[in-house]
């Protein structure tokens, strides 16, 4: 058993700012990522949107975050998943799925989350065969090919205008008839003659033999077939609030509801970034309110992170106080 002041559940952009501003105030701080430090970082090759930075790979971005943190004495332990979090009075208890349990009065939850599925035919049988949700990860796998990206928002036309590095072409399908992402996006994948949109496009299956061939979908009423190498996935994501084993509030879709604090409905726990429901998904909500948008960036991660941190010093310095009186 490991005794810390403050355990956060995560290792993204939102989890590393937590960690370095409660250890810049003394609280002895562990990290946890059941993978590689960075998150969704690591799903990104050029971030443009953070400041101080004109660009910058998503996983240099990552390695940064990460060595600020370890200079300022945060534990990261990377590739070590949690099991469960339950609470016993002001205690927080983070089981370890190698059986180790860390205990600490203040947890913060930066677990991130998951790509949202389809859910159609072939989708699942064909994941790694070549169904994916990551084009940093897998595009160079599909060179020369032609590719099917599903989606209509920042990822699906800013990872679709990254395939276009390897693929011969892109095709773009949208169920809807204009696309949610970002102006600057859309005029850029507009300009790319390797790109090409299919609106009102409804996909009802992914088809091949020992790999993907066809993506078969749904315009207008007729059923019509797309020859591909490759299915790109990007309609969205699935916060990862499953690891608390007590109620917090959440919403409709499964994000965590914290007040302006990043407090959750239980006291000590705090929750940031993709895991908890706010209107802006950007790696920059993190960095304050005059960067958030309607869109996925960096900065709302950071400033969540960092908000939480102040909020928990605060917890901790007032527990203390109790005890002391």
């Amino acid at each position: 058993m490991s005794d810390y002041d403050v355990v956060i559940v995560g290792g993204g952009p939102a989890g590393l700012a937590a960690a370095l501003y409660t250890a810049r105030m003394n609280l002895k701080t562990v990290v946890l990522d059941r993978g590689p430090l960075g998150g969704q970082l690591l799903n990104t090759e050029l971030v443009e949107d953070y400041p101080g930075f004109e660009s910058i790979l998503g996983s240099d971005l990552a390695m940064k975050m990460g060595d600020h943190a370890r200079r300022f004495g945060v534990e990261v332990r990377d590739f070590e998943p949690v099991h469960e979090i339950v609470v016993e009075g002001d205690t927080k208890v983070v089981r370890m799925e190698s059986g180790e349990e860390l205990r600490a009065p203040a947890l913060i939850l930066a677990a991130g989350g998951l790509p949202r599925y389809l859910e159609v035919p072939g989708e699942k049988e064909y994941w790694g065969r070549g169904v994916s949700y990551c084009a940093v990860c897998d595009g160079a796998f599909f060179k020369g090919q032609e590719l099917a990206v599903i989606g209509g928002g920042d990822a699906a036309v800013e990872e679709g205008e990254f395939l276009t590095r390897y693929a011969s072409r892109v095709y773009i399908l949208h169920r809807r008839s204009e696309l949610r992402a970002q102006p600057i996006l859309v005029e850029r994948a507009q300009a790319n003659s390797k790109i090409e949109f299919i609106f009102d496009a409804h996909v009802k299956e992914i088809a091949g033999d020992d790999k993907v061939q066809d993506v078969l979908y749904e315009q207008h009423g007729e059923m019509k077939e797309l020859h591909v190498g490759g299915v790109f996935i990007f309609i969205g994501f699935v916060p990862n609030s499953s690891l608390l084993k007590v109620h917090v509030d959440h919403d409709a879709a499964g994000y965590i509801q914290t007040d302006r604090n990043m407090q959750t409905s239980v006291e000590g726990i705090w929750a940031v970034g993709d895991v908890r429901a706010q209107l802006t998904k950007q790696i920059a909500t993190a960095v304050g309110d005059g960067t958030a948008q309607l869109t996925k960036q960096i900065a709302t991660a950071v400033g969540d992170g960092t908000t939480a941190a102040v909020a928990a010093s605060m917890y901790i310095s007032a527990l203390k106080d109790a005890a002391r009186a």
